[in-house]
């Protein structure tokens, strides 16, 4: 082989690597904290959806709130929130009287949220979790 031959050496190759995998230790977790985000983001809206349900059910059945199961029957939920089907990495319920109710979104594993959240006839979605104390999310 000449001296003068085009291509990488194996130590080149090598460094090129270690930079890649360094980069890559670096990203990873903030793509994981941006997935995180993007979840609780989506349990949120889901909960103000299940509330807008809640209220068009109300204004419907006579007065009752419904679970998870009425609500997709009438058509006001998508039937994936059923049967503890994760939606976004959470798991939805309902525990419902008839005259009132809490919806619940729990997140299936500590990788797809940190927080559950929660939310009742008045609309406001609040967290609990970790070290908080139940603030309503802004």
């Amino acid at each position: 082989m000449r001296k003068n031959s085009k291509g990488f050496s194996l130590l080149e190759l090598l460094i090129v690597v270690a930079i890649i995998l360094i980069i890559a230790t670096i990203a990873i977790p903030s793509l994981l904290r941006s997935r995180q985000a993007a979840n609780e983001s989506a349990a949120v809206a889901n909960l103000r959806t299940i509330n807008t349900s809640e209220i068009t059910y109300l204004s419907s059945s006579g007065g009752s709130y419904g679970n998870i199961d009425a609500l997709v029957d009438d058509g006001l939920l998508g039937s994936h929130f059923q049967n503890s089907n994760p939606v976004s990495g959470y798991i939805f319920s309902i525990e419902t009287d008839g005259s009132n109710y809490t919806a619940t979104a729990t997140p299936q594993s500590s990788n797809n949220g940190r927080f559950s959240y929660y939310t009742g006839p008045d609309g406001v979605v609040r967290y609990s979790g970790g070290d908080n104390d139940g603030d309503p999310v802004q």
